[in-house]
């Protein structure tokens, strides 16, 4: 028999089979634990600046209404939201515009104007908002959300800021 510090044939090959192992585990686990972990950390969107349409359709003192839908990837799961409101012109100057958002401030149900009215209604709960946004009548805390970050393009367009999430 050889010394005590000799690897016997058998500790060998278990040594080595352990190595090889280690290493195809290595080879293969590496990316895989990179692809499931990979879209959790992606960022869920981006601020982005959405057209909400032409400056010169928009008359002066008439609510003109606008839409957009916004998709969202956080990790596995992908989520498209509907955001709207009403752009008012004061004039014919670009930056007299006052941009509301059509969310009730009360239970963010879509508020809708009514020239009738003259004032944005709320199906909800009876929520009466102004031409400007202030609450009328009803259980709103507070004035519809206003867009303060707005643009005119070289198109013509006006584009609004919105933030992601």
């Amino acid at each position: 028999m050889s010394g005590s510090n000799e690897l016997s044939r058998r500790d060998f090959i278990k040594v080595t089979t352990g190595i090889v192992g280690g290493l195809i585990g290595v080879a293969i686990g590496l990316p895989t634990i990179s692809y499931l972990i990979d879209p959790a950390l992606q960022e869920g969107g981006k601020d982005v600046w959405v057209s909400i349409g032409k400056f010169e359709d928009m008359q002066v003192g008439i609510p003109y209404p606008f839409s957009f839908t916004r998709v969202q990837v956080n990790g596995w799961e992908r989520t498209s939201n509907s955001f709207g409101g009403y752009a008012l012109r004061k004039s014919d100057d670009p930056k007299d515009l006052l941009i509301l958002n059509s969310r009730c401030t009360h239970l963010a149900c879509t508020v809708n104007w009514s020239e009738e009215a003259q004032g944005y209604l709320c199906p909800c709960h009876d929520a009466k908002f102004s031409i400007e946004g202030e609450v009328l009548d009803g259980p709103p805390p507070r004035p519809l959300d206003v867009y303060t970050d707005f643009r005119l393009t070289e198109d013509g367009l006006i584009e609004i800021f919105s933030k992601a999430g």
